[in-house]
C-alpha cells in the first residue's frame, strides 16, 4: 500500500475534493489546506480558488456569457481607448449622409430608417455583444458536450465520487470557451472599423463607425482622411441596405454556423499536451485562453462539415464582392477610390476582421483568391445584365453563384438561363421534342452533323 507523503493518516485530496463540491468551493481558504496537509502558497490559492468558484457557480447553465463579456472589456481595457468626441461625431454624421447621397443612384436597395453612429470600442463590444453570443453559441454547446462526454470517461471512479455530481469537465470546458470568446472579441475590437467589418451586421437596427479606429488605420496611408471616412461610410451603408433588404443572409449564415457546430469533435490528447503547459502558480485567464485556443477544437472536420464551410466562405466572399463594386462605383469621384481599394484588398490579404472571426471559431480562412472570385464575378454580371439585376440576384440563395460557378462564370449563365425560363419555353421544348423537331433539319435544310447528306 503506498504511504500518504503528507503524514497524517488521511488522503489529502480527498478532503480537498468535498471541500470543492460543497456551495462551490465557496469559503474555501488556505486553512483549510493546510489542515489537510497541502502545502500551497495562499496567493496561488486564491488565484485557483477565484478561478474554480466562478466555474463551479455555473454548473449545468453553459457560457456564462456575462463573464465572458467582461472578460472582453477587461481585455480591451488595456488598450488605450478614448471616448468619442464631438468633431468625430459630427464627422461620422456628414460622411454617412453624403455615403446614401451617393449610393441612391448605384444599388437598387432603400435607405435604413436609422442614421449611422460614432462608437468607441468599448462601446462596440457592449453592443454587439449579444451578436457575438449569438454565433458562437451553437459552437460553445457542441464543443462542451464533446469534452465532457470525452473526458469524464476517463475519470477515475475514485475522483467522480469526490466530486459529487458537480460536471467539471463541462464547466471547465464553458469557462475556457468563454474566455476564449471573451478575448476573441477584445481582439477583433482593435482591427473593426464599423458594425458590418465581418460582413454581417452585429447590431440589430443600428449602424456604427468608429472613428478612432479609422484614425489610426489611416496613419501611414496617405490618403486624406476624410476620403478615408468617406470611403468606409459608403461600405458601411452599402452593406447596412444588403441586410436590411435580403434577411435570408444572416440566416442563412447563421444556420452554416449551427450545422459546422454539430460536427464537432475535441482533440483529446492535444488538450492534455496544453494543459501540461499551464502555470498552475499563475493562473493567469490569458494564459490559460492561449493554452485551450481553437486548435484544440480543429480535428479533421466531417464531409458535411466540410460543405457548411465551403458555402460559408462563398457567401462571405460574395457579400464582400458585393460590397467592393458598389463602394468602387458610389466613391468614383473620389480621388482616392482606387487606392482604398487597395488598401482594402491588402487588408484581406493580411488577414482582417472576417478571417480572424472564422478562423478561430470554425477554422475557416476565408482565401484572398475567394474574395478576387467574387468582385470579378460582380464586375462581369453589372456588366452584362446591369446593376439592377446585379442586385436582384440576392433575392433568393438559389440565385447565387456556388463556389465552383466563381470559378467557371458560364456554368452560373446556362443555370440561370435554365432556372429563369419560363413555363411557355419548357412548354414549346417538350413539344418539339416530342414531335421530334430536334430531329428535322433546320430552316436552310442543314443536315443534323452526325448525318452524311
Amino acid at each position: 500500500m503506498s504511504q500518504n507523503p503528507f503524514g497524517n493518516g488521511q488522503d489529502p485530496f480527498e478532503e480537498f475534493f468535498k471541500k470543492l463540491s460543497e456551495n462551490g468551493g465557496a469559503g474555501f481558504n488556505a486553512d483549510d489546506m493546510k489542515n489537510m496537509g497541502i502545502p500551497l502558497d495562499p496567493a496561488m490559492l486564491s488565484n485557483i480558488m477565484g478561478q474554480f468558484s466562478a466555474m463551479m457557480s455555473n454548473q449545468g447553465e453553459g457560457v456564462n456569457w456575462d463573464q465572458a463579456r467582461q472578460h472582453a472589456r477587461q481585455v480591451a481595457a488595456s488598450n488605450e481607448d478614448p471616448s468619442v468626441t464631438e468633431n468625430q461625431k459630427s464627422a461620422v454624421k456628414d460622411a454617412s449622409q453624403l455615403a446614401d447621397l451617393w449610393l441612391d443612384p448605384v444599388v437598387e436597395f432603400s435607405r435604413p430608417e436609422y442614421s449611422t453612429e460614432a462608437w468607441s470600442r468599448a462601446e462596440w463590444i457592449e453592443n454587439s455583444f449579444d451578436t457575438w453570443t449569438e454565433i458562437a453559441q451553437p459552437v460553445a454547446e457542441e464543443t462542451t458536450a464533446a469534452m465532457n462526454s470525452s473526458i469524464s470517461s476517463q475519470i477515475p471512479e475514485e475522483m467522480k465520487s469526490m466530486l459529487g455530481g458537480i460536471n467539471i469537465m463541462g464547466n471547465l470546458g464553458s469557462m475556457m470557451f468563454g474566455m476564449q470568446i471573451g478575448s476573441g472579441v477584445a481582439h477583433l475590437s482593435t482591427e473593426v472599423l464599423s458594425t458590418t467589418d465581418i460582413g454581417i451586421p452585429l447590431v440589430s437596427g443600428r449602424s456604427a463607425l468608429l472613428p478612432d479606429a479609422i484614425k489610426k488605420f489611416t496613419n501611414g496611408l496617405e490618403i486624406p482622411a476624410q476620403e478615408v471616412m468617406l470611403y468606409l461610410a459608403v461600405r458601411e451603408a452599402a452593406l447596412v441596405r444588403l441586410h436590411k433588404t435580403v434577411p435570408w443572409l444572416r440566416e442563412d449564415i447563421m444556420a452554416l454556423i449551427q450545422r459546422f457546430a454539430r460536427g464537432i469533435h475535441v482533440d483529446i490528447e492535444r488538450m492534455q499536451s496544453q494543459a501540461m503547459e499551464i502555470d498552475l502558480d499563475s493562473m493567469d485567464p490569458e494564459r490559460i485562453q492561449e493554452a485551450f485556443s481553437a486548435e484544440m477544437f480543429e480535428p479533421q472536420h466531417t464531409e458535411d462539415q466540410k460543405l457548411a464551410l465551403d458555402r460559408l466562405e462563398n457567401l462571405l466572399a460574395l457579400i464582400d464582392g458585393w460590397a467592393t463594386v458598389v463602394t468602387e462605383e458610389a466613391t468614383k469621384n473620389l480621388p482616392s477610390t482606387v487606392r482604398m481599394s487597395e488598401v482594402m484588398n491588402r487588408r484581406r490579404a493580411d488577414g482582417g476582421p472576417v478571417q480572424h472571426l472564422f478562423q478561430g471559431l470554425l477554422g475557416l480562412k476565408v482565401q484572398p483568391r475567394k474574395f478576387r472570385e467574387a468582385t470579378d464575378f460582380w464586375r462581369g454580371y453589372e456588366s452584362e445584365h446591369g446593376a439592377a439585376a446585379r442586385d436582384q440576384l440576392w433575392n433568393a440563395p438559389e440565385n447565387l453563384p456556388t463556389s465552383d460557378e466563381l470559378e467557371d462564370s458560364q456554368a452560373f449563365e446556362d443555370r440561370s438561363e435554365f432556372l429563369n425560363s419560363t413555363d411557355e419555353d419548357f412548354d414549346a421544348a417538350l413539344e418539339k421534342l416530342l414531335s421530334g423537331g430536334y430531329d428535322a433539319p433546320d430552316e436552310e435544310g442543314n443536315n443534323k452533323p452526325d448525318e452524311k447528306p
